[in-house]
């Protein structure tokens, strides 16, 4: 299956400064919230209001699948319905392709969930009368599309999830799994750019889940499609994610790779969550690396051009097997052709423990340095 190619700096939904308190008296509770520091159980206490969502700043880009994780009741939930405003923010723009979600009512709202956004539930929510096809289909019927030709998207789009054998089932028919591939074929059906997807598979077995959790993303970027994924699981976020945004009482807590969160947690609780994650596949070569220029000024008398060789984009497991067959103790990396460092096996130690290397923490601070 080709892999539809796109313009990683276009932006297709962006958040500035992004609010949501729930409560009568949302505004005065958002300004004590900010001006006098109160915490969300104050909030609560003194106003009645529940703050779900603080001050979020995020952007989705084309072709881009953008995990967003955390725990129950950290707001999570809360963002994504604001993506095609089932919930309305209290403060703050979101952008949708350029245009303020909160200026749209009526036929534009409408023009952009239908168009633009396509959603799915962790409780798919298949209309039991109907069969597979018909489910499918559904988003083409209430835009108008003729039956023949709503069908045929459908069909399409149910043998992209596989599903083709079972287009005249019902729901009841069919296995949970079954039944989310059928919710991403109504998504897809509609051919949106952006697919907001709410713990879609959560409530399945573990092989289920990752089979899908695969799937999900190869059909994603075969259609060039961008997508929010939400979930409580990091190791999800990190099969699925090409970013990941970790959110706790209504904030983002950290942004980035899963390699940058898991050498980099930005505090405790980040690092508690990264804690049991297994770097083998996830760190690569050139996080764990020592410079070349670096290496050769403490070990002049080592000849680098002698070591075996690991591309940058080496996982460590590769490393690690590349360093077993061989007989020294480091690798030379490569990137376009040329030497750019050394990973020693002390390197590699400290990469699967979740440590980048003295002189790349020393750069991650810095260019956090020069960002703030």
């Amino acid at each position: 299956m080709n892999t539809v190619k796109h313009d990683t700096d276009e932006v297709l939904v962006s958040c500035q400064s992004v609010w949501k308190v729930f409560g009568e008296n949302a505004s005065a509770a958002m300004q004590a919230y900010i001006e006098r520091g109160l915490s969300k159980k104050q909030i609560l206490q003194d106003f009645g209001c529940v703050v779900g969502v603080s001050d979020v700043n995020i952007q989705l880009r084309r072709g881009e699948i953008f995990c967003i994780m955390g725990l129950s009741g950290s707001g999570k939930s809360t963002l994504i319905r604001m993506f095609n405003k089932l919930i309305a923010s209290t403060s703050g723009q979101i952008l949708i392709k350029g245009k303020d979600l909160a200026k749209l009512e009526g036929a534009e709202l409408r023009e952009i969930r239908a168009r633009h956004i396509g959603m799915v539930f962790q409780g798919v929510a298949l209309l039991p009368h109907r069969t597979v096809l018909e489910n499918a289909a559904f988003g083409l019927e209430v835009r108008g599309v003729s039956k023949a030709e709503r069908h045929r998207v459908a069909e399409q789009a149910l043998a992209k999830v596989g599903l083709s054998d079972w287009v005249n089932r019902y729901p009841s028919e069919l296995s949970g799994g079954m039944q989310q591939r059928v919710g991403l074929a109504r998504a897809i059906t509609s051919d949106p750019e952006v697919i907001l997807m709410d713990e879609p598979f959560s409530a399945l077995d573990p092989l289920i889940r990752r089979q899908l959790q695969d799937e999900f993303r190869d059909l994603a970027k075969s259609l060039g499609k961008s997508a929010v994924f939400i979930t409580h699981d990091l190791e999800e976020a990190i099969r699925i994610g090409d970013r990941i945004a970790i959110m706790k009482d209504g904030m983002i807590i950290q942004e980035g790779t899963a390699e940058e969160i898991v050498l980099h947690p930005a505090d405790d609780y980040v690092a508690d969550f990264v804690a049991g994650i297994s770097r083998l596949h996830l760190v690569k070569a050139a996080a764990v690396m020592t410079p070349l220029d670096v290496w050769r000024a403490a070990q002049p008398q080592r000849d680098v051009d002698t070591l075996p060789t690991a591309d940058a984009s080496a996982d460590l497991d590769e490393l690690i097997n590349l360093l077993i067959r061989s007989d020294r103790d480091a690798l030379a990396v490569v990137e376009h052709g040329r030497r750019v460092g050394v990973v020693t096996q002390r390197d590699l130690l400290r990469g699967v423990q979740g440590v980048a290397n003295e002189f790349q923490e020393a750069h991650h601070d810095a260019a956090l340095e020069n960002l703030s």
